[in-house]
């Protein structure tokens, strides 16, 4: 392996991600981010989501119809390791979904990203002091262990992330989703649509049911996120149905949370 002189790891990473930007033809966003971190590392794909804890999360970018169905179904389900990560501000790596000890802690999200292609996933904070704006996630198809190098590269990506993403406060282009689960059906819309509209959705659709349901944030996304599990369908697709009055969950119904136990993943990093 090449050695890497001590502080120059930030700057090689920069420079990986400008370079993405540079192919693109647009300025520096989180989607170079991604892209240069699958080109760097042993991985498939990688998808990014924004979180908070007193705003609906959604996805960001992914490179792949793979990394963007399991940002979705992270946020949906309410389990996972981007789940994880955020929760405990740490890196939650698990190289083998397989692993009778993650079938165990999640129990629905292990088969299902199973089946939509990811054997491996890797989860890292976008943390800078106190501020986490959300999480980075790569996966690959196969079973692999990232070592200590390759973790230290992809926390040098989730961090460059971390600054793009408070610079632009959030407001970055470059976000390969399809105009359907961006939660518009233009069909002009460009890929690299911005995500704002999409956030914004869900959160109008959390506020709609908070009404309608007599019940706090909480427990509004927890119903917006149930309802989308219970049918298999995307969190984005339920919230503009919400919005549209295409659906009204009725208030004597009330999926259970669907939220993972309060465990401690089997393997993370600080």
């Amino acid at each position: 392996m090449v050695a890497v002189i001590p502080g120059s790891r930030s700057a090689r990473i920069q420079a990986l991600v400008a370079e993405q930007a540079a192919l693109r033809g647009a300025r520096v966003g989180v989607l170079d981010v991604c892209t240069a971190a699958v080109a760097a590392l042993p991985v498939g794909g990688a998808g990014m989501s924004a979180m908070s804890r007193d705003r609906a999360s959604h996805p960001l970018c992914s490179t792949d119809s793979v990394s963007q169905h399991l940002e979705e179904l992270q946020l949906t389900l309410g389990e996972g390791p981007c789940v994880d990560a955020y929760a405990l501000g740490s890196t939650v790596l698990c190289p083998d979904l397989l692993a009778g000890e993650l079938q165990r802690h999640w129990t629905v999200f292990a088969d299902a990203a199973l089946e939509a292609g990811a054997r491996a996933v890797f989860a890292f904070p976008l943390r800078i002091g106190a501020v986490s704006p959300g999480v980075l996630d790569l996966y690959s198809s196969s079973s692999v262990e990232l070592d200590a190098e390759e973790v230290a590269d992809a926390m040098a990506f989730a961090d460059a992330a971390t600054s793009i993403l408070l610079d632009a406060r959030i407001s970055e282009t470059g976000v390969p989703f399809d105009t359907h689960a961006a939660g518009t059906d233009r069909p002009d819309a460009s890929p690299f649509d911005d995500l704002g509209g999409y956030r914004a959705e869900i959160d109008q659709a959390t506020g709609i049911l908070m009404v309608q349901l007599d019940v706090g944030f909480e427990e509004a996304f927890i119903r917006l996120r149930a309802h989308a599990y219970a049918r298999g369908t995307r969190i984005s697709v339920v919230a503009a149905d919400v919005v549209a009055h295409r659906l009204r969950l009725p208030p004597d119904t009330a999926p259970s949370d669907i939220r993972p136990p309060e465990t401690q993943p089997p393997d993370e990093e600080s």
